[in-house]
């Protein structure tokens, strides 16, 4: 099996429900997210040039992240779903696996030192 990665960066704000109301994340607060799509194929899967996927390819998800996600208010964009870094890996695949059903995971970090990451 191959694997590729590639880092995406977006700033948006959100707050998570069913805290304690002293928790830090239950109040509005923002981060600078990484995600990260993982992308697999087995040797014989690869395109005739070499590639899981063309890193080319991937400029439409960047495009999406950028006008859907980016300084955006999380709690608006999927508002029905407690967004945290688990739930937005999970959300991020279930949309965009059908366009790229090489994706085997997807990574997201809050902050340099966290990632949540979701592999069906």
């Amino acid at each position: 099996m191959l694997r590729i990665t590639k880092d995406f960066q977006f700033s948006a704000s959100h707050r998570l429900d069913h805290l304690p109301a002293d928790h830090q994340c239950a109040r509005m607060h923002g981060h600078n997210y990484t995600v990260q799509l993982e992308l697999s194929a087995p040797r014989e899967d690869l395109t005739s040039a070499g590639f899981v996927r063309d890193y080319g390819d991937l400029s439409d998800f960047k495009k999406w992240l950028d006008a859907e996600l980016d300084h955006r208010h999380l709690n608006e964009v999927v508002p029905d779903l407690n967004p945290s870094a688990e739930n937005l890996a999970m959300w991020i695949h279930s949309v965009w696996s059908e366009r790229f059903p090489e994706i085997t995971a997807v990574r997201v970090s809050e902050t340099p030192k966290t990632w949540a990451e979701y592999r069906p």
